[in-house]
């Protein structure tokens, strides 16, 4: 699939909570929304994702497991994984989503771009 664009929306337990609800019935916040939409008649033919992701959960999950930034990026890679179709319905599913996400945050991390990611608290 060939992307043209992709926004990252960075959102609040209470804005993330909201999109939930309006697109998947569930009035819960959660960690990342993606949602990819097709070319438009007479674009040039890639698609445009939208990935929304929960800063919020991140700070506040983050400091439990390797910290808030590699809690973000996973939330980001997560959501863009999502974009390619992979969907985590399953615990096999959701297992081999992981495997894939903890290789390209391997891969981004040797590469300098998970340190180049920074949260700042309130």
């Amino acid at each position: 699939m060939i992307w043209d664009e992709l926004s990252l929306v960075l959102m609040d337990d209470r804005g993330i909570a909201h999109v939930h609800e309006a697109h998947l019935g569930s009035p819960r916040p959660t960690d990342v929304i993606s949602f990819a939409y097709p070319p438009s008649p007479g674009d040039s033919g890639g698609h445009t994702g939208e990935v929304i992701v929960n800063v919020e959960r991140a700070a506040r999950v983050g400091p439990r497991y390797q910290g808030v930034t590699k809690e973000l990026a996973l939330y980001i890679a997560h959501g863009c994984h999502h974009l390619t179709g992979a969907e985590d319905h399953t615990p096999e599913l959701r297992t081999r989503m992981r495997r894939i996400e903890r290789g390209w945050l391997k891969a981004a991390a040797a590469a300098g771009l998970i340190e180049a990611l920074t949260v700042q608290p309130d």
